[in-house]
């Protein structure tokens, strides 16, 4: 079932207690987005699966400051450029994997300078992560903009968010999730490029598996 997220407040967000999960995807610009924190939100709090991809991850983090984390003004400089706690925020620099240095900056064309293609990621030992991919190091597809600013690491850490895929060639997040949560999971990269009917993703076999569960 499709909800449009734009739709969703804190009044009406308790019409999600009738789903076995929660997932929210990838996407671009500030619509909708209160409305995804509010589904991520839910989801948290009662216990519902829930899968993040990109900008589900995002949400999911700027949620998590928010009402876990202490850090109530946090937000992404994609939709609130001169938030006090950015905790998702345009990374400048980075390096390829050829090498090269990559730069951007706000102004930067949209389709030039986004973090593409095939990354490494490493696993954190015991996590769902790890466990759903039964491996130490995986490589996924990216599509997007920005980042986890890891200015906040330590806030997040402390409050209980585990950083279970670090991408290690440039230490940005490529995992997050929750270990009091029956299925908390959330993903920078995009696991749909690499899903089939033949050969579904790890991740998403998992996550149904939770939904199964839970239900």
């Amino acid at each position: 079932t499709y909800i449009d997220s734009e739709t969703l407040t804190p009044e009406n967000v308790s019409q999600l207690e009738k789903f076995d999960a929660v997932l929210v995807p990838g996407g671009f610009g500030k619509r909708g987005i209160e409305g995804k924190i509010c589904a991520a939100r839910y989801a948290r709090e009662h216990k519902i699966p829930y899968l993040g991809i990109c900008l589900g991850m995002q949400v999911a983090t700027i949620e998590y400051a928010r009402h876990v984390a202490g850090l109530t003004d946090a937000n992404s400089t994609e939709f609130e450029p001169g938030c006090q706690h950015p905790v998702i925020a345009l990374i400048t620099e980075w390096k390829d994997a050829d090498g090269s240095i990559q730069q951007r900056s706000v102004q930067s064309d949209l389709g030039g300078t986004m973090r593409l293609g095939a990354w490494p990621c490493s696993l954190k030992p015991g996590s769902f992560a790890h466990k759903a991919y039964g491996a130490d190091e995986i490589s996924e597809r990216h599509r997007h903009r920005y980042e986890f600013n890891n200015k906040y690491q330590k806030e997040f850490s402390a409050a209980g968010m585990t950083f279970s895929g670090i991408n290690p060639e440039s230490n940005l997040v490529e995992i997050v999730e929750l270990s009091n949560h029956p299925y908390f999971l959330a993903v920078q990269f995009h696991p749909e490029l690499k899903s089939t009917v033949e050969n579904p993703h790890p991740l998403f076999v998992r996550f149904v598996k939770a939904a199964a569960e839970y239900h």
